[in-house]
């Protein structure tokens, strides 16, 4: 059996229908002229949204205790909402007593796990974002990341950099470009499945080696750009060539492959004293020369 939070999410309403016929089994119903219609749309409202809320979290997280807590949290006040509803359709005299108990047991201690539940969340978030730190900066937009590296996109990195500019101004501010210089050739020989993870392993290996100040976002195809905040230019290229030397040590193992592939990497680096398009296209140009001196070098070598 699945143990995935997605399998609990029909005990959600098996639980509200059980209950429903655990009351009209032992409890007479009310004549409909009886009925408090504020009441059994407020209380039935409840009832719904927190079995929609816990239906929520258990499709979109991951399992865990978080999860456990605020879907039970949540599954427990929509029970006790849903016996208070049912309150009002029907009679609960004192043979059937334990049915009124339900709310006054179930509902504040749904409350209760759902506070745990909630400072749990806290502490994962904070976890989350001290590791989300290298990735963003200033603000968070999950609509900018990139699918394969989990990375920023080149529009956010404009954005930071305009920001950073603004805040500390006559400052300096270094931006680097890195580019992958054999991705092409490795996505042709292994595919591109293989030449995503290849990225996916060095967008890792960079962010190992940054400093919480620092921002790495994916520019295009296998190139990355680094955001170095308050660093001169000689600080910003030895920064640079620190993580050109990371990625070069790496080997990286294709699964269609016997041995692990090396990696070559090259850089570009400029101050931000200019607009973010042009620096962005300025630092692309160096990378795009630097392309063509390396094929007319292997080329001559051959």
């Amino acid at each position: 059996m699945s143990t995935s939070p997605r399998s609990f999410q029909p005990l959600l309403p098996l639980a509200a229908t059980l209950l429903l016929a655990l009351f009209a089994a032992f409890a007479p119903a009310k004549p409909v002229t009886s009925w408090q219609w504020l009441d059994i749309a407020a209380e039935g409202g409840t009832a719904l949204m927190a079995g929609v809320w816990a239906w929520l979290v258990l499709g979109s997280r991951p399992g865990g205790r978080v999860t456990l807590w605020l879907a039970g949290g949540l599954a427990a006040i929509m029970f006790g909402a849903t016996a208070d509803c049912l309150d009002e359709l029907f009679v609960v005299s004192a043979a059937t007593l334990p049915l009124r108990w339900i709310e006054s047991v179930f509902s504040p201690l749904g409350m209760l796990a759902l506070t745990w539940g909630l400072l749990l969340w806290r502490q994962e978030q904070a976890a989350l974002s001290e590791q989300l730190q290298r990735r963003e900066r200033v603000f968070r937009d999950h609509r900018a990341y990139d699918r394969v590296t989990q990375l920023a996109d080149a529009d956010y990195l404009r954005r930071q950099i305009e920001l950073e500019r603004a805040a500390h101004p006559g400052r300096p501010c270094a931006v680097g470009v890195l580019e992958l210089a054999n991705w092409a050739e490795i996505e042709r020989t292994h595919g591109r499945a293989e030449a995503d993870r290849v990225l996916q392993a060095v967008a890792y290996q960079l962010l190992l080696n940054l400093p919480p100040r620092e921002l790495l976002c994916r520019y295009a195809g296998a190139r990355f750009v680094l955001l170095m905040p308050q660093a001169d230019l000689g600080t910003a290229r030895r920064r640079a060539q620190h993580l050109v030397g990371m990625v070069e040590a790496m080997r990286f193992s294709p699964r269609d492959a016997e041995h692990p592939l090396a990696l070559a990497m090259r850089s570009a680096v400029a101050l931000g004293d200019d607009d973010a398009q042009a620096l962005l296209t300025r630092l692309n140009r160096e990378l795009e020369a630097l392309d063509l001196a390396g094929a007319r070098t292997a080329r001559a070598a051959s």
